[in-house]
C-alpha cells in the first residue's frame, strides 16, 4: 500500500526528485532571492515573483540557491494531481511547453494570486482534524492549477486543442515516458501503436507542442543516454545494444549529432 503523504510543503528546491521527493511533482513561487537549477539538460534562473513547475524531478541535475532564496515549493504526487486536475485539454500543451521551460515570470497580479494559492493550499493542508480534509486538499490545489493554466495561456497563448489531439499526444508521451525509445526511435512504431499514419502522428504533435513527433523521440532518448553515459563503468558497446543501434559506431555517430561530442568525449 503506498503510504505516501500526497502534499509535501517545503521551503527549498534542494533534493527535488530525490529521496522522498522522488516522483514527485513540484510547483514553486520564488519570494525572494535567485536560484539555478540544471533542467533537461538547460540551466534555468528561478528570481523573485517567478513561477516553476516541474514534472519530472528525476531531470534535475543540480539545484543552487542564494543565500536569500525563499520559495513555497509545493511537491504532489502524480496521483493526486490526476484527481485535482480540471478536465482541459490545454494542460497537455502547458505540460509538454514546460517540458521545454519550467520557469513562468509572472506580472505583478498573477504574483498576488499565486500568492493567494499556495497561502491557502498551506492553511488547509494544516487543518488535518477537518472531517473532509481530502477533498478540501482536491479543492485547494485545483484553484492553484486553474490559475497556472491562466498565467500560462496569458503568456504564451490560449490556442485550443481538439480531445482528439489531446488523447493522441498524451498516449504517445505514456510511451516514450515508458521507455520505448530505447529500442524503438521510428516514428511509425508509434504510429502503429495508436492506429495512424506517421505523418498524421507528426502533424498531431507539431499542433500541440510546436514540435514533430521525431523532436520528442529524440529528446527523451538523448536525456536518457546523457545519464547513462555518466555511469563510467558502463561500457560504450553496452550502451549501443542497451538503445538498439546496430553498432557501436552508430552510436557514436547519434551521440555526436544530438549531442554535439563523441560518447568518449562527453565522458571527459
Amino acid at each position: 500500500m503506498n503510504d505516501r503523504k500526497d502534499i509535501i510543503i517545503a521551503e527549498t528546491l534542494t533534493g527535488i526528485g530525490q529521496g522522498e521527493l522522488a516522483g514527485y511533482l513540484c510547483h514553486a513561487y520564488c519570494h525572494q532571492g535567485t536560484c539555478e537549477l540544471v533542467f533537461n539538460q538547460n540551466t534555468y534562473r528561478l528570481a523573485g515573483g517567478d513561477c516553476l513547475i516541474i514534472r519530472r524531478g528525476d531531470l534535475v541535475e543540480s539545484v543552487s540557491e542564494s543565500e536569500d532564496f525563499r520559495v513555497d515549493a509545493i511537491y504532489v504526487t502524480p496521483e493526486f494531481i490526476e484527481i485535482s486536475t480540471p478536465y482541459s485539454n490545454y494542460g497537455m500543451k502547458g505540460q509538454l511547453a514546460l517540458f521545454n521551460n519550467p520557469v513562468m515570470h509572472l506580472s505583478a497580479e498573477q504574483q498576488e494570486v499565486c500568492v493567494l494559492d499556495v497561502d491557502y493550499i498551506k492553511s488547509r493542508l494544516a487543518l488535518t482534524t477537518h472531517r473532509f480534509h481530502r477533498d478540501a486538499m482536491i479543492n485547494a490545489i485545483q484553484c492553484l492549477i486553474i490559475d497556472l493554466f491562466d498565467f500560462h495561456a496569458s503568456l504564451y497563448g490560449n490556442e485550443r486543442i481538439s480531445s482528439q489531439y489531446a488523447d493522441i499526444m498524451e498516449r504517445f508521451l505514456t510511451m516514450l515516458e515508458r521507455g520505448d525509445y530505447r529500442q524503438n526511435r521510428e516514428i511509425n512504431y508509434y504510429a502503429d501503436k495508436l492506429f495512424i499514419t506517421p505523418k498524421y502522428l507528426s502533424e498531431v504533435c507539431k499542433k500541440v507542442s510546436g514540435f514533430p513527433a521525431n523532436y520528442w523521440i529524440n529528446r527523451f532518448t538523448v536525456l536518457d543516454i546523457s545519464r547513462q553515459l555518466r555511469n563510467r563503468k558502463q561500457t560504450l558497446t553496452a550502451l549501443a545494444d542497451y538503445y538498439n543501434f546496430s553498432s557501436p559506431s552508430y552510436f557514436s555517430r547519434y551521440v555526436q549529432k544530438y549531442l554535439g561530442v563523441s560518447p568518449s568525449g562527453f565522458r571527459e
